[in-house]
């Protein structure tokens, strides 16, 4: 349902048409054309109409993002259901070939809209970076086609970002600016027939640009050539992957030079005082984000050795608590992307507590495949260098909705 802002915009802008039509059919009626005083109002009309249908338009849009927010998901819809269909391996073999069809060149099209600087072929970021079970061998020369056994993906380190509900934007072009009311004014009571107390609000933005993190390897030609099918589930994994986990490493705590601020390196982000992992240290982390009246869906992000020790807690009979006691029944996830070298001895774990819809990803393009058979290190050899570009960032719009600490 439209806000009462954009129903406004529409109804005034819809007035000002009403009437500039309403002065050309009475011109038109009596065949001649606008009067002076007529042509005047007709000229600041137009100019009001082209100023509210730019309001409109981002008002709109803004809308549309405050929708992202809430819901933490990307939109859906049967685009999503055609791209089950599509074959990163054909869009690769196509591309370098110079004939891109079907489905692929569709894809391709849509996301290389309105975009100059498009050198490869462009691949939908829910295709490559989806989660799902792939197969993938450590060598290529495993790929020859005769009578492979199963294969096994390679261990990695968990995607988390996504799935702990970050607010996700894609299709953006221009730098993005997000707005928000930082402080209110103040309210009190008067005497009867005395003014009220005049006080002031503050806003602040946080902007977002693209951030490029790109990746390469070389595929060989014999390996393009006997098993295009075993190239399908390398090139969604493993390229998937790379990109995937640095851009999930910079939201938990890029450092600002080249890549996204993340969480921890947020000067904005409150952290409080870690030490011995407890359920009281947890308690604190809940409790520094209720006192900034945080009131969404949280959960806590940490590694692997946190949740270790949290397994090992004992009570005074040497009774085990459960995760549901040590973490007060919130949601807790790890990954070894969560840094296990923090504090003066480089030994500290990061344990974080965040309503996740405050950290927002933002996409300026699907993934650019550049299939290069011309570089020196492969043009001898008859194969291709594979080299993959996402535009991306990440800022925490709401930095009250974070808080974290060193756990030992």
């Amino acid at each position: 349902m439209p806000s009462y802002k954009t129903r406004d915009l529409k109804e005034s802008r819809a007035k000002n048409i009403a009437e500039m039509r309403a002065m050309n059919d009475k011109a038109q009626a009596e065949s001649r054309d606008l009067s002076g005083e007529e042509r005047k109002r007709f000229d600041e009309l137009d100019s009001e109409v082209r100023v509210q249908s730019n309001r409109l338009s981002d008002a709109e849009k803004l809308e549309q993002f405050e929708k992202f927010e809430a819901s933490g998901e990307p939109v859906g819809g049967e685009m999503q259901r055609e791209l089950r269909n599509y074959s990163i391996a054909k869009a690769v073999s196509e591309a370098g070939e110079g004939n891109l069809s079907g489905l692929e060149a569709e894809v391709h099209s849509e996301l290389a809209m309105g975009r100059n600087n498009v050198r490869g072929v462009m691949i939908p970021t829910d295709v490559i970076l989806e989660q799902r079970d792939l197969l993938t061998s450590g060598s290529a020369g495993n790929m020859v086609a005769t009578d492979l056994g199963a294969m096994t993906d390679r261990r990695r380190a968990a995607l988390k970002i996504s799935t702990m509900g970050a607010t996700v934007m894609r299709g953006l072009n221009g730098n993005l600016e997000l707005p928000r009311l930082t402080a209110s004014g103040t309210a009190a009571w008067v005497a009867e027939n005395a003014d009220a107390t005049k006080s002031d609000v503050s806003f602040e933005k946080t902007g977002m640009s693209p951030k490029t993190v790109s990746a390469e390897y070389a595929l060989s030609r014999r390996l393009m050539l006997q098993n295009n099918q075993a190239l399908e589930p390398i090139l969604r994994s493993d390229l998937a992957w790379l990109l995937a986990s640095k851009l999930d490493a910079a939201a938990i705590s890029g450092g600002g030079t080249n890549e996204p601020t993340g969480i921890l390196q947020d000067i904005n982000v409150t952290s409080i005082t870690g030490g011995a992992l407890s359920s009281d240290l947890t308690a604190d982390l809940i409790a520094a984000l209720e006192a900034d009246d945080v009131t969404g869906t949280a959960a806590f992000l940490t590694n692997n050795k946190v949740m270790a020790t949290a397994r090992k807690l004992k009570d005074a009979n040497n009774k085990a608590f459960t995760l549901a006691e040590t973490f007060h029944g919130q949601r807790v996830e790890h990954s070894t992307s969560v840094p296990a070298n923090l504090g003066a001895l480089t030994d500290k774990n990061a344990l974080i507590y965040g309503e996740w819809a405050s950290l927002y990803l933002g996409y300026w393009s699907g993934i650019d495949l550049l299939v290069n058979p011309y570089h020196a290190s492969v043009a001898s050899k008859g194969g291709v260098l594979l080299h993959a570009f996402l535009d991306c960032d990440v800022v925490v719009r709401h930095p009250e909705g974070f808080t974290w600490c060193e756990v030992d």
